[in-house]
């Protein structure tokens, strides 16, 4: 049979990075293309002693359907924490309990934009959150990056041009690729120009409690006096991803919407995972448990910027990030990008990211690599970083 698809979908593509994880089920693969969290700091023994007292004592509660907006007790919990970090503001948000942070994104994006509709995005950008974008047929715009996060004169440029301006879609806090903070300068310019032309800004933090470097520096969520930001979150990255728990706190009436459209989506979020994350914020002492990700991510990551320093070619530039999961490596104009990625891992095994991947355009012109090094062990970091290193002194 030949199908016909909508026009929301016809021209989504794979995305780059699940077609390079396919290598990494190949035996000997070193992955530095994934983004998943580091494996040993998963409270497995946590969660296996929560699962037994949930089923143990009160196994309906887990197992039956629930209300849409999420486990009451855990939007209280979380409204708690936010508010402290200025997150929340309970006198004019609301808070919705999601299936990660990506369904946070994607639903604030349907009730927000029609198609045609334009978005405004960091250029590269997460490409999770790009392919959910681009299936609802907004006008997507990259806005090119300077190392303290957006270029602000060019978004305003932007925005000035856009015949139907809605959305500016941000990862402020060690920016998926590149690692990057953005300023508390660039967040404030961000918000008023939001005000000015009347936009929303959709606030995905899902890397912000892995600082393991440097200060803190307040949410865009923080600033916001007119409920311009709907600030997204999630478990992923400090808990575990396979729980699939993230959360949205906006204004009560765009949390209205995305509840209905949450409805018609997936009912509600795995309850049983609410379970767990409700647990976790009762009986975890966050302050003593985030410092313990915070050292093994510290740690990770300094093995690799000290491989980097070692081994690499003086001709690769990159940057060394405060927290998050990513390092980002820009190679010379004059190498060429894919085929450096394509033989990195079908000749030496090791599997990366070509920048390209993040862009609006993915068949724009990009000379960079992401690197993750969370996922993989120590000594894969050590053996794959010198690895790259021959390749990019023999280029």
């Amino acid at each position: 049979m030949q199908y016909t698809f909508s026009e929301n979908v016809q021209s989504l593509q794979p995305s780059a990075i699940r077609e390079i994880l396919k290598f990494t089920g190949m035996p000997d693969v070193i992955s530095f293309a994934a983004g998943n969290p580091a494996p040993e700091a998963f409270p497995t023994e946590f969660i296996e002693k929560i699962s037994a007292e949930i089923l143990r004592e009160d196994p309906v509660l887990a197992l039956q359907y629930s209300i849409t907006e999420g486990y009451p007790k855990l939007r209280e919990l979380l409204k708690q924490r936010m508010a402290a970090q200025h997150c929340f503001d309970p006198n004019r948000d609301d808070l919705i309990i999601t299936s990660g942070a990506q369904q946070a994104n994607e639903l604030a994006c349907k009730v927000l934009l029609n198609k045609g509709d334009t978005l405004f995005c960091e250029s590269p950008s997460f490409i999770g959150s790009l392919n959910a974008f681009r299936s609802y047929g907004v006008d997507l715009q990259g806005i090119p990056m300077e190392q303290d996060g957006m270029d602000m004169d060019a978004l305003e440029n932007a925005i000035q041009k856009s015949a139907s301006p809605k959305v500016i879609y941000v990862i402020p806090n060690f920016q998926n690729p590149t690692g990057r903070v953005m300023s508390l300068k660039k967040r404030k310019k961000l918000y008023e120009l939001a005000c000015r032309y009347d936009l929303v800004i959709i606030e995905d933090n899902p890397y912000g409690d892995l600082r393991f470097s440097g200060d803190p520096i307040p949410s865009i969520k923080s600033l916001d006096a007119e409920g311009r930001v709907s600030y997204s979150g999630s478990f992923s990255k400090i808990l575990a991803p396979g729980l699939r728990v993230g959360y949205v706190s906006a204004a009560p009436e765009l949390i209205s919407k995305i509840t209905v459209c949450k409805q018609v989506s997936d009912v509600h979020s795995n309850i049983w995972a609410q379970l767990i994350c409700t647990a976790f914020l009762e009986q975890m002492d966050m302050d003593s448990y985030l410092e313990g990700l915070h050292n093994v991510y510290r740690r990770k990551c300094n093995l690799m910027a000290d491989g980097i320093r070692e081994y690499f070619s003086p001709k690769i530039q990159w940057e060394m990030p405060e927290g998050g999961l990513f390092l980002w490596c820009t190679l010379p104009d004059e190498w060429d990008m894919p085929k450096f990625c394509t033989q990195a891992v079908e000749q030496y095994k090791i599997a990366v990211v070509p920048g390209n991947a993040f862009l609006v355009d993915e068949s724009a012109e990009s000379h960079s690599i992401r690197l993750n090094y969370s996922t993989p062990t120590d000594a894969q970091i050590t053996k794959g970083i010198k690895i790259l290193g021959k390749m990019t002194t023999s280029v």
